[in-house]
């Protein structure tokens, strides 16, 4: 045992020793639940939590600064061996006061903070302070959406919010939303628990609409899909996207029945999109005139996971068209970049999809979690409806309805009241920040000899890595196997890196792997930064770069 575990061991047994002393106070009688249960036990918990919760209310990132993320260096080993009590206690343990104290002093110091403006590695970022008010009244209130009853006017606002962001993605008419916004039968979209789900759902809307109900044949969600095969003539049917599609869609492939393996990855082109002309070839090798292999869905991203690209959805709906093929995008990261008028161009095409994935969680800048689809057809969601003689009752106006959670927080409230406190022009300058910001850096990472960028940016992410200039030219004279020689190195160089600033503790950049070719020995390990809170500026990230030349030198 170190000097530092043995520390730990000896304040471990002190806070048992106090605890045990408090606990005799503790006891879970019916008195002491209803004084729980409604309001705070004592003064003392009433002081530290408002102690606390005023910090948070109202001076969010200072107390982020001062809580979160300042850490002494400790492994997750020596983090996990504090945690491996596995009995719940009969009586309580502590009083809220203590509870709050805990989080504030143990949990918190070894969370991750992600308000940081140096870290920017991943997809999770500062929040403003307000949605810790919304998404506090959001709680207070506990609406369960699925159901009017339990909702009442939260569920009427959730139909006025999808179709404010339908709007914003499809562009209809005033008459159109008229007709819909607040339309019992019909359905512009609905909140998920995140991305993922909100993937699933698009699928499993296309799933049912590509086997329908015919005579003979009830429809693939009552008899599945081998009676679908069969009513169809079908063997399979096939999903088609990049390789920087998100894994969410072999999630949902296994899930709807139809095997991952049927997501067929296509090769991207130079600009890290969908390969159009490999996308054609592929079509025509694997689906065949015999109608033997169906085309479910065609997958289009706007704001790829690892590189931030946007595939050409003009020219993938031109494909869908031809192949009588349902076309997704997975806006999740980039959706919301049609706020800004300067920017929105880079979706060109979006409105073409039949559905639309956008994480509220990302660049709407929400707490987690909150994911969203959208449809262009308001009756396409028929196809996924259920109901239950107990709630989601057929002519109810319950958003269960048509919707894979049951019951559900009420994220739309909170994006709601966001809408209005932002505006598009709000959020615009936010993500017209994060796209400009990323070119500055890209242009910095150029300038420095000891780094290569590898993916220039389309939005507001990109890839680069540590690789001196000198490298950069004997990989150009290089053959097959001196490259992947070099290559290999440069790979364990920069997964070095990487680790060791994540664990210095003063920034964040993520890593990946990007696929080139088939063979894995051309894989190339690189830094990822994805910048979106308003507080990283190109001085920080300067900051970022020269810390990662300095861990370089020394290794």
């Amino acid at each position: 045992m170190n000097k530092y575990t043995f520390s730990l061991y000896i304040q471990s047994e002190m806070e048992k020793e106090t605890e045990q002393i408090q606990r005799k106070d503790l006891i879970a009688d019916w008195q002491s639940l209803m004084r729980t249960f409604i309001r705070p036990e004592d003064d003392a918990s009433r002081s530290t939590l408002i102690k606390y919760m005023e910090q948070i209310l109202f001076g969010l990132n200072d107390f982020l600064k001062k809580h979160v993320g300042i850490t002494e260096e400790i492994s997750l080993k020596e983090l996990s061996e504090k945690f491996t009590e596995s009995r719940i206690n009969k009586n309580p343990e502590k009083k809220l006061a203590q509870v709050i104290t805990d989080l504030i002093e143990n949990i918190a110091p070894h969370a991750v903070n992600v308000a940081s403006p140096y870290f920017v590695g991943h997809m999770t970022s500062a929040i403003p302070f307000f949605m810790v008010h919304l998404k506090t009244i959001a709680a207070a209130l506990n609406q369960n959406v699925v159901k009017l009853e339990t909702s009442k006017v939260v569920s009427i606002v959730e139909k006025q919010v999808l179709a404010k962001i339908h709007r914003l993605i499809y562009g209809k008419s005033e008459e159109f939303y008229q007709e819909h916004v607040q339309n019992a039968q019909t359905a512009l979209g609905c909140f998920t628990e995140g991305g993922t789900l909100a993937n699933a759902t698009a699928l499993w809307v296309a799933r049912n609409a590509l086997f329908p109900p015919k005579n003979g044949f009830n429809g693939i969600e009552k008899e599945g899909l081998n009676a679908a095969y069969r009513a169809y003539d079908t063997t399979r049917c096939v999903l088609f996207v990049s390789k920087l599609g998100h894994y969410s869609f072999k999630k949902a492939a296994g899930l709807l029945g139809i095997g991952n393996q049927n997501i067929i990855e296509i090769d991207m082109d130079e600009n890290n999109r969908i390969h159009i002309e490999c996308l054609r070839k592929t079509i025509k090798e694997i689906a065949p005139k015999s109608g033997k292999t169906r085309i479910m869905a065609i997958i289009g991203i706007a704001g790829a996971t690892e590189t931030g690209t946007v595939d050409p959805f003009g020219k993938l709906a031109e494909i869908c068209a031809e192949n009588n093929a349902y076309f997704h995008v997975d806006a999740a990261w980039g959706g919301p970049t049609l706020m800004s008028e300067k920017y929105r161009h880079l979706l060109g095409g979006i409105e073409l999809a039949d559905s639309v994935t956008i994480d509220g969680h990302k660049q709407f800048y929400m707490p987690m979690s909150c994911g969203m689809v959208y449809f262009k057809s308001p009756t396409i969601m028929d196809n996924i409806a259920y109901h239950a003689s107990y709630i989601n009752r057929p002519g109810s106006v319950d958003l269960g309805i048509k919707s894979i959670a049951g019951s559900r927080e009420a994220s739309s409230l909170i994006l709601d009241n966001a809408l209005k406190i932002m505006g598009t022009q709000g959020y615009a300058l936010l993500i017209e920040h994060g796209i400009e910001t990323t070119r500055e850096f890209a242009q910095e990472i150029s300038r420095r000899p000891d780094f290569q960028l590898v993916t220039r940016p389309e939005l507001n992410i990109l890839t680069y890595r540590i690789c001196p200039e000198s490298m950069q030219k004997k990989l150009l004279q290089a053959d097959a196997a001196e490259k992947r020689t070099m290559n290999d190195r440069l790979n364990r160089i920069n997964t070095r890196v990487q680790r060791k600033q994540r664990e210095a503790g003063k920034s964040f950049v993520s890593r990946t792997t990007l696929r080139f070719g088939k063979d894995p020995r051309d894989n190339m390990v690189v830094l990822r930064a994805v910048i979106m809170s308003p507080l990283t500026s190109i001085e920080i990230l300067k900051d970022i770069l020269d810390e990662q030349e300095e861990l370089f030198k020394r290794l």
